[in-house]
């Protein structure tokens, strides 16, 4: 990267008060007092520019996308909970995970829009500016050798991920997704915004975000095409670190 573009996204020349904000892998963290995993839930901040992700995703899309879609679902979420003070401080994935302890009244709301603020807040996180953080390349080590294991090839993993996003009727999400113990990977689609949390036993390493507000502006409904232009931005760097923390028995948000 150039000093432009270091100087962008705030990781150079900055002076030491900027290096602290962003974590040792050049990240600014998703987690902790910027995106509280308990209510209220907040946005998490991006770790790039709105403008960052193009030509692959323009700039109009993510400022909705992020600012008004994702924290539609965090202010629907707060609003669900806020009167049942008992589940203010269980972490959202334990919320969705635990979805029959979840009072019925609220139970749908909180699906739907824990759901939609866990999805995203994954979305957001594996995504990169073409070439940063190994954005658009290929996957390297234990993580390639799974889904060469699993799928044949890269090729032949994107091609079957693609399919899935595809074939998905009405809106929803296509997933890779691993089993903590075997890291036995697959491909899953959800409707809506269920999350992975909702199935047992299931860690999301990333996933793609299907509903028409991802894509619409640039792609309309060529949903093929902007499936296929992702992995321009997909950080395959990102999704290592996920694939680590499952490995270990963590549970990435």
């Amino acid at each position: 990267m150039n000093r432009r573009r270091l100087l962008r996204f705030g990781i150079a020349a900055a002076g030491s008060a900027a290096i602290q904000a962003w974590n040792p892998a050049g990240i600014r963290t998703a987690r902790g007092a910027d995106a509280p995993l308990v209510y209220p839930f907040s946005l998490p901040p991006l770790a790039y520019p709105h403008d960052a992700l193009e030509p692959v995703i323009d700039a109009q899309t993510m400022q909705i996308h992020h600012t008004k879609h994702h924290q539609a679902y965090i202010d629907n979420l707060n609003a669900a909970l806020k009167d049942h003070p008992r589940f203010h401080g269980v972490p959202i994935d334990s919320l969705l995970r635990g979805l029959k302890d979840v009072p019925e009244a609220i139970r749908t709301a909180v699906r739907n829009h824990g759901g939609g603020h866990v999805n995203h807040q994954m979305f957001w996180s594996v995504m990169r500016p073409p070439g940063v953080e190994n954005a658009g390349g290929e996957p390297q080590g234990e993580l390639a050798e799974a889904i060469n294991s699993q799928f044949g090839s890269l090729e032949q993993f994107k091609t079957a991920f693609v399919q899935a996003g595809t074939r998905l009727f009405g809106s929803g999400w296509v997933f890779l997704i691993a089993e903590p113990g075997t890291m036995k990977l697959s491909i899953l689609t959800t409707p809506n915004q269920d999350s992975v949390f909702l199935e047992p036993g299931r860690a999301a390493l990333f996933g793609n975000d299907c509903w028409e507000h991802a894509y619409y502006l640039k792609y309309q409904n060529r949903r093929a095409d902007y499936l296929n232009a992702w992995w321009g931005v997909l950080s395959w760097d990102a999704v290592a670190r996920r694939f680590e923390q499952i490995k270990t028995g963590k549970s990435p948000i």
